[in-house]
C-alpha cells in the first residue's frame, strides 16, 4: 500500500512532464496556425467595413466560397492539369540533373572553383528574359515553360546536393576504405545516407522554384494555365475568379510546402538523434 501510494506522485510527475513537452514541441505550429487565422480575421473585418477598397478586394470568407465553386465546376481542371504537368517536369528535371552537377562539382574541384562565381550570381540574371530564345528552340508549345522551371531551380538543387557531400563526416568515408566497399556501395550505405537532409531541402528548393517560374511565366508569356487564368481574371476584373484561383494555389503550394517541411524535419531529428547515439 505504502509502495503504491509513493509511486502516485512519481506517475503524476512524468504525465506533466510528458504533457508540458507535448506543448512545447506544439508551441510553434500552434503560433503558426494563430497568426494564419488572426491575419484571415483582420482581413475579413477590414473588407467588411469597408477599410479596404471592396472594388479591387473581396473579403477571405468570399474567396473561400468562389474557390470551392471553381473547383466543384472544374471549368479550370485543364488548366491546373497544364500547370501542374509543367511544373512537375521541371522539378524531375532539376532534381536528377542538380544532383548529377552537385555530384560533379564535388568530384571536380577545379571545376567548382572555375563556376564558382557564376553559380553565385546565377540568379541575380532574370531567368524570364531566355523565354523568347527557348520558344525559338523548343517551339510554341509547354516546353519553354518547363525550361523555365528547370533553369530556375537546378542551381539551388546542386548548390545543396553540393552543400550535403561536404558535409559527410570524414571518419564514415575513412570506414567505407577499412571496410573495402565499391564506389557504389560507398555511395548508397555512406554518402547519401549521410548528405540526405541537405538534399531534400535541394529537393523542397526545386519544387518551389519551378512552381514560382511555371506561374509566373504563365502570368505574363503563356495562353493556358494556372497563371495566365489569373491574369486573366485580373485583366477582365473578375475578382470573384482570380481571388477564388489565388486560393486555391495558395493551399496547394502551402499544404505542400508544410508538408516537405516536415518530412525535413523528421530527416534532421534522425540525424541528429544518430550522430549523438
Amino acid at each position: 500500500m505504502s509502495a503504491a501510494t509513493h509511486a502516485l506522485p512519481a506517475v503524476a510527475a512524468s504525465s506533466g512532464g510528458s504533457l508540458r513537452q507535448a506543448l512545447f514541441r506544439l508551441r510553434v505550429p500552434l503560433l503558426r496556425i494563430a497568426f494564419v487565422v488572426t491575419s484571415v480575421l483582420l482581413l475579413e473585418i477590414a473588407s467588411r467595413f469597408g477599410w479596404i477598397n471592396p472594388v479591387s478586394f473581396i473579403p477571405p470568407s468570399a474567396m473561400a466560397v468562389s474557390a470551392w465553386k471553381l473547383l466543384v465546376a472544374g471549368t479550370y481542371k485543364t488548366d491546373i492539369l497544364l500547370t501542374l504537368y509543367a511544373a512537375g517536369m521541371s522539378v524531375v528535371l532539376a532534381v536528377v540533373f542538380g544532383f548529377l552537377f552537385g555530384v560533379l562539382l564535388f568530384r571536380l574541384p577545379r571545376v567548382r572553383r572555375v563556376l564558382d562565381p557564376l553559380l553565385l550570381s546565377y540568379y541575380a540574371v532574370p531567368i524570364f528574359v531566355l523565354y523568347p530564345m527557348l520558344i525559338v528552340l523548343l517551339g510554341l508549345n509547354r516546353w519553354p515553360l518547363v525550361m523555365l522551371g528547370f533553369l530556375f531551380a537546378v542551381v539551388a538543387m546542386a548548390v545543396n546536393t553540393l552543400n550535403g557531400l561536404e558535409r559527410v563526416p570524414k571518419v564514415l568515408l575513412r570506414t567505407a576504405r577499412m571496410l573495402r566497399m565499391g564506389r557504389v556501395q560507398e555511395v548508397l550505405l555512406i554518402t547519401l545516407p549521410a548528405s540526405l537532409p541537405f538534399v531534400f531541402t535541394g529537393i523542397k528548393l526545386a519544387i518551389v522554384y519551378s512552381f514560382i517560374a511555371v506561374i509566373g511565366g504563365e502570368f505574363v508569356l503563356s495562353g493556358a494555365g494556372f497563371g495566365y487564368q489569373i491574369a486573366f481574371a485580373y485583366n477582365n476584373f473578375d475578382n470573384q475568379t482570380m481571388y477564388g484561383l489565388m486560393l486555391v494555389l495558395l493551399v496547394f503550394v502551402g499544404t505542400l510546402n508544410l508538408l516537405l517541411h516536415a518530412a525535413e524535419q523528421r530527416l534532421y531529428q534522425r540525424r541528429v538523434l544518430k550522430e549523438v547515439s
